[in-house]
């Protein structure tokens, strides 16, 4: 293991605990907004500061609907940092290319996918109730990150039978 690669290591998991602390709070104060949008007379135009509402009569409850999305998205990202803590703590006792690894690359591929679906819905739920017939723009690079963490996980899958072969020939 390189200097680097092992700073980057050391790094990692307090990183990682870290953003669990930061996505819990985000996942509360959004949360927190969508409970409190219930309670304001004039959502969402009061809190914003201008009238959406007239040029966009659905815009309060998409906007409700947008945070929903972001408190499930929050969720997810919860559980994809979780993963990503348990893969960190195999690489520092030295014992990565485990089965469990594998399981978890492929479940953090599947959650990235969620992610990246997720944000489909929110930009058509933007496009439907605010900006009528304009559609963000689709974007490879998420989708590319979801087909890479699916070869990674083959790629531990295969180094940890490769390992318990060559553990039975010894």
């Amino acid at each position: 293991m390189t200097r680097t690669s092992a700073q980057a290591l050391a790094l990692a998991r307090p990183v990682i605990r870290l953003l669990v602390v930061l996505n819990a709070l985000y996942a509360l104060a959004i949360f927190g907004l969508l409970v409190w949008s219930f309670f304001i007379d004039g959502w969402p135009q009061r809190p914003l500061g201008f009238d959406m509402v007239n040029a966009h009569p659905l815009v309060g409850h998409g906007l409700r609907a947008i945070v929903i999305l972001g408190v499930a998205g929050a969720a997810i990202v919860h559980t994809i940092l979780r993963q990503l803590l348990a893969i960190v703590d195999t690489v520092r006792v030295g014992d990565p290319f485990i089965l469990d690894n594998a399981r978890r690359l492929d479940a953090i591929a599947w959650r990235v996918m969620s992610l990246e679906l997720l944000r489909l819905v929110i930009a058509g739920i933007a496009a439907v109730v605010w900006k009528p017939g304009q559609i963000e723009a689709f974007s490879f690079a998420p989708w590319l990150a979801v087909l890479l963490l699916f070869v990674l996980s083959g790629v531990f899958a295969r180094g940890a039978q490769m390992r318990a072969d060559l553990e039975g020939t010894v």
